[in-house]
């Protein structure tokens, strides 16, 4: 089995409205793919429905091999979730609630235990693992809800919206737990609103709009798609002198600089821009420019 999920013909609505309309995409194994889209795109119907918490309408869905609805079991024992809000005991200890999800997901008792220092120390807890969570930051909190979703080691891994609420320091340690957790071979498929983190984390990024997905590839390949690269000219205080899109070829680059030379001192630096993904995700999801997936 090459792929890890696989999606064909999609389709779930509710009341009468269509939130997946033939929804397609492959997800090989090992690698992180990151879902973008606007609020009520149906990404999280979408992960819902991957994760086996609701029912498609029409379509063909599997996850690890197993088809969603008719081996929902075997899907269930592949995979893990972390959804958007953090799901820990605040009473409990950091290590308490590692070792009573070990427990509770089957596993002897020294077993837990030495699963449980695992993960702690993996997701840089160690030093607050006998502490109440409810002293925990929000970024401790975030990583410790990450960590018992793994307390059980499953080949594919589904995160909603992992970083909401984190501040930059903390999206980017969890950043390096999930980086680690995908060397290892783990699939990762993730929901984001942070353009930035599907960037970062991701192998591949799709882009749902109203129920289809309007855009597949790589952070390089998306940014190629909108075809809006820049050339800027900066001054030597940094200041921006002018600022001319181009489509990336020699002769439109040379014909700009050929055009600027005249116009601006000559020791201006000249740097190429790329779109950056907030660009991208506008440009995709407003309608404003065809771009093929």
């Amino acid at each position: 089995m090459n792929h890890a999920i696989e999606v064909s013909g999609l389709y779930k609505s509710f009341g009468g409205h269509t939130v997946l309309n033939g929804v397609d995409l492959v997800v090989p194994r090992g690698t992180v793919y990151a879902l973008l889209g606007p609020n009520g795109a149906g990404k999280t119907t979408l992960l819902r429905i991957l994760s086996t918490l609701t029912t498609p309408d029409a379509g063909t869905v599997r996850v690890a091999g197993y088809e969603v609805v008719s081996q929902k079991n075997e899907v269930k024992r592949s995979i893990s979730l972390t959804g958007q809000f953090t799901a820990v005991d605040e009473v409990l200890t950091g290590e308490e609630n590692l070792v009573m999800m070990g427990r509770l997901s089957g596993l002897a008792s020294k077993t837990a235990r030495t699963r449980a220092a695992e993960l702690l120390e993996r997701f840089d807890l160690t030093e607050a693992a006998r502490k109440r969570v409810k002293t925990y930051s929000g970024g401790m909190r975030r990583r410790l809800d990450l960590a018992i979703s793994l307390i059980v080691s499953r080949p594919v891994l589904f995160l909603d919206e992992p970083t909401t609420g984190l501040d930059t320091l903390s999206r980017r340690v969890l950043w390096e737990g999930i980086k680690e957790l995908a060397r290892q071979g783990h699939t990762i498929f993730l929901t984001t609103q942070y353009l930035e983190e599907a960037d970062q984390l991701a192998d591949t990024i799709a882009v749902l709009k109203d129920g289809q997905i309007v855009a597949t590839g790589t952070a390089e390949q998306l940014k190629a798609q909108v075809r809006t690269d820049r050339v800027e000219l900066r001054d030597a205080e940094d200041q921006l002198v002018s600022r001319v899109t181009t489509d990336g070829t020699i002769r439109d680059l040379l014909g700009i600089l050929n055009d600027l030379q005249s116009r601006v001192a000559a020791d201006v630096r000249v740097s190429i821009q790329r779109p950056t993904m907030d660009e991208v995700f506008i440009s995709l999801t407003s309608g404003d420019k065809e771009v093929s997936a």
